[in-house]
């Protein structure tokens, strides 16, 4: 069974800081995030702690403090949230998915050429080893796991 991370709006931004950084402090996440969402600094470290028990970072002592660090990159959140959100909106239609999204927002013409192409890639893996499922290939998503 694959493990799910979904994460609501305060702890995508929590994650967005500690991906950028490769680990950060509570009071550092807290600077980065205060002029946005005007948090006090126990509301990070309250929520850090929650997502230490929901397993999306831990964390190391330096001293008192503690640095926290992401367990799970953002390529594997993004996959899981995605993943839920086609399932449950689209009944695991990604097609239905796709084409809602191409019809319901702007969409430039640098996208589609982006699209297209990505299309076609996927085409050609699928072509070239049709034994394989392309929702499990971890080189079809560039992105690097955390550090």
């Amino acid at each position: 069974m694959t493990t799910t991370h979904t994460l609501g709006d305060l702890q995508l931004a929590i994650m967005r800081v500690l991906w950028a950084r490769g680990e950060a402090a509570a009071a550092e996440v807290h600077e980065a995030l205060h002029e946005e969402r005007g948090l006090a600094p126990t509301t990070i470290a309250t929520m850090l702690t929650k997502m230490e028990t929901k397993g999306v970072v831990d964390h190391r002592t330096e001293g008192r403090r503690f640095v926290y660090r992401p367990t799970v990159s953002e390529s594997q959140v993004r996959r899981s949230m995605v993943g839920e959100l086609t399932d449950r909106l689209f009944r695991g239609d990604v097609t239905a998915l796709v084409s809602h999204l191409l019809s319901e927002h702007e969409v430039d013409p640098a996208e589609l050429e982006e699209l297209s192409r990505r299309i076609a890639e996927r085409e050609a893996e699928t072509a070239s080893d049709p034994t394989s499922d392309p929702a499990s290939n971890p080189a079809a998503d560039p992105e690097e796991e955390p550090r």
